[in-house]
């Protein structure tokens, strides 16, 4: 099967999964941060990447309440594994960095971890908090840490109840035109 259909076939199956502590499902999450990227025009291989950024959570086979059990769940990583043969790094590398692009974007900016849902704050603590000065340096040397907290800002707005956004469906041109 095309990793295009294999993409959308397992946001059929596993997408409506709430996403944990949230009044979203993993769908709806993934959809909505979608629509923010192609919204703000970026190229599509970001507008994939906001797609596909938590993908591993349909991946991993963790319930979504494992941050509550004090577990990372490492979704960034199975994400980024699973994409990384399929996708160009300008798509894998900011779904592998989104969760260190909240964790640079609390070190470098004090009021940002105010406006995390209850939810983030949890699972920050789980990734290890706000960077050091030496982590902030390296994740500035990442060729796409812009692109990685371009989606991190659209993650942290896709949150929306019954927000109305483009069906899965409507990014699978995209997904078949940036497969390597």
């Amino acid at each position: 099967m095309a990793i295009a259909a294999q993409i959308i076939e397992l946001f059929d199956q596993k997408g409506s999964a709430l996403y944990y502590g949230e009044a979203v499902t993993e769908r709806d999450h993934a959809l909505q941060c979608a629509a923010l990227a192609r919204a703000a025009r970026v190229a599509d291989d970001v507008v994939l990447a906001a797609l596909l950024h938590d993908i591993g959570h349909l991946l991993h086979g963790l319930p979504e309440d494992v941050a509550a059990k004090g577990i990372d769940g490492q979704h960034e990583d199975a994400g980024a594994a699973w994409l990384a043969p399929h996708f160009p790094r300008a798509v894998v590398d900011p779904v592998r960095l989104h969760v260190a692009a909240k964790r640079y974007l609390c070190a470098v900016e004090p009021d940002y971890a105010l406006g995390l849902s209850a939810a983030s704050l949890r699972s920050l603590e789980l990734q290890g908090g706000a960077m050091s000065p030496a982590e902030v340096r390296d994740f500035e040397m990442e060729p796409h840490a812009h692109a990685a907290i371009a989606v991190r800002r659209w993650d942290d707005g896709a949150k929306v109840p019954d927000l109305q956004v483009p069906p899965i469906e409507s990014y699978r041109s995209l997904l078949e035109a940036a497969h390597s």
